[in-house]
């Protein structure tokens, strides 16, 4: 299943070895979606960059568009409280 080229774009700031990285990723690949991954394990710029925007320092930072979804924990809260899937069908 493809996503939908009218669906926002879905970008993760992720590490080599981030269990809840891993669980996002299977999370949205469970529903057919597609993302840019950007590891800020590899390039200290772009770790720079996802602080400057989320404030955070922990991985994952998931950006739907350009609304901060927050971390693993914060997007799966927003799924079971049924705000995510609007997001992603925006």
């Amino acid at each position: 299943m493809t996503q939908q080229s009218s669906a926002p774009a879905i970008t993760i700031y992720s590490t080599a070895v981030c269990p809840y990285c891993v669980a996002a990723k299977n999370f949205l690949k469970s529903k057919g979606l597609s993302w840019t991954e950007v590891r800020v394990d590899l390039d200290p710029a772009e770790r720079q960059k996802m602080m400057d925007l989320t404030r955070r320092t922990s991985v994952p930072q998931i950006f739907i568009g350009d609304v901060h979804v927050g971390g693993y924990d914060d997007m799966m809260a927003m799924h079971r409280a049924g705000t995510l899937e609007p997001l992603l069908a925006a």
